[in-house]
C-alpha cells in the first residue's frame, strides 16, 4: 500500500494512468530537464511511471505525484528510489529526486514535497544535482543536504548530497 502524505498545500498520492499527460508534458519540457538530461519521449515517460509503480513493491519506498491540494492540479514527481546507478564512488542508501512542471517552480513546492516524503523515509538517504542546477541545491541545502563531493555518472559529474535520517 502506498501512502497518501499531505501537507497544508499538497498531496503525495500515487500515481494513477490518468497522470499520464501531465507527467509526459512535465517531463517532455526542455526547462525542466536542462539539469537532469534531455527531455524525455511520451514512451519514456511511461516506461518512468511504470517504474515508479514498480518501486514500492520492491523497494518499500517509491514516487508519488504531487498533487495541489486546492485546485487538484498535478504539479510533478517526489520520492525515493534505488536504480542502480553506476555511480564512481557507489552510494548505498534511498535516493530521493523531485521534478516539477514549471508553474510549481520558486513556490518551495519541492521543499514542501520533499519535506514531507522526508519525514515519512525517516532515514539516511542521498541525492544526486547537476552542480549548475542552482534551485535544486537550494532545495537540498533547505532539507539539511550535505555535500560529499563530485561523483562521476555517465560520463558528467554531479554533485552527492546525503541526508541522515
Amino acid at each position: 500500500m502506498i501512502p497518501v502524505l499531505e501537507t497544508p498545500r499538497l498531496r503525495l498520492r500515487p500515481h494513477v494512468a490518468a497522470d499520464f499527460p501531465a507527467l509526459a508534458a512535465i517531463w517532455a519540457n526542455p526547462e525542466v530537464t536542462r539539469h537532469i538530461g534531455r527531455p524525455s519521449t511520451a514512451e519514456e515517460s511511461w516506461a518512468r511511471m511504470l517504474r515508479y509503480a514498480g518501486l514500492w513493491p520492491l523497494c518499500g519506498f517509491g514516487y508519488w505525484a504531487v498533487e495541489d491540494r486546492a485546485t487538484g492540479a498535478y504539479l510533478g514527481d517526489v520520492g525515493f528510489a534505488d536504480f542502480h546507478r553506476a555511480l564512481d564512488p557507489p552510494m548505498d542508501l534511498p535516493e530521493i529526486g523531485w521534478v516539477l512542471a514549471p508553474q510549481a517552480h520558486g513556490r518551495g513546492v519541492a521543499t514542501e514535497a520533499a519535506g514531507a516524503a522526508l519525514a515519512w523515509l525517516a532515514r539516511p538517504c542521498f541525492c544526486i544535482i547537476a552542480p549548475a542546477n542552482a534551485g535544486s541545491l537550494r532545495v537540498a541545502a533547505k532539507l539539511g543536504f550535505r555535500e560529499q563531493g563530485l561523483a562521476a555518472y555517465r560520463d558528467d559529474q554531479v554533485m552527492v548530497l546525503v541526508r541522515e535520517g
